[in-house]
């Protein structure tokens, strides 16, 4: 069922399919950017042809590609994956658009909140095994990342002073450096929310 949102349109967020998100959006934050695939291919470092196949909803991009490719369009990460979204929103456990690191399953970010308009914050949960640190890039200048380990424990922060999360423990740190979130136990569970 449709749901609406405070805009007047309506939403099926449901059966919402990640790659035909991330096409639409890149293809719409592309256009306002008012470049061609081209050059924000060379600004994003990544391939011409991995960016038209995301554009045309048939690549399955990972994590890294995404966070390139919404800094070299200077937006947030959650413009490329997020979904129209209803008044009141419930994301079960193991719904939501998921995207992966790399090629592997060992660490998933699915975005439960995007930041609405005039606003800069995303909200995500965080899903990793043990044994595969995740190590970002700098995101945008003025990034703030906080993490909440709900589940196992994790070494999170700037990758030189990162810091021990047990459960319950928070940390924040700046997003514009560069940053880990290291799984100490397998099955761990923290939530990111990202600001700037």
């Amino acid at each position: 069922m449709d749901d609406v949102r405070q805009d007047g349109r309506s939403a099926d967020i449901s059966n919402a399919n990640p790659q035909k998100l991330v096409a639409a959006a890149l293809k719409r934050e592309r256009t306002r950017a008012g470049l061609s695939i081209t050059e924000l291919a060379r600004r994003a470092g990544i391939g011409k042809s991995t960016l038209s196949q995301l554009e045309s909803g048939d690549g399955n991009p990972s994590v890294e590609t995404l966070w390139s490719i919404s800094v070299a369009l200077g937006i947030q990460f959650s413009a490329l994956v997020d979904a129209p979204r209803p008044n009141v929103e419930v994301i079960r456990l193991g719904e939501g658009p998921t995207i992966t690191a790399g090629e592997a399953d060992f660490y998933t970010a699915t975005l439960l909140s995007a930041a609405r308009h005039g606003t800069r914050r995303d909200v995500y949960l965080i899903r990793a095994d043990r044994g595969r640190p995740r190590v970002s890039q700098p995101h945008a200048r003025g990034v703030v990342e906080h993490v909440v380990v709900c589940v196992g424990r994790a070494k999170a922060g700037p990758t030189e002073s990162a810091v021990v999360l047990n459960p319950g423990d928070y940390v924040n740190y700046p997003g514009d450096v560069e940053h880990i979130f290291d799984a100490l136990d397998d099955g761990t569970i923290a939530v990111l929310l990202s600001e700037s």
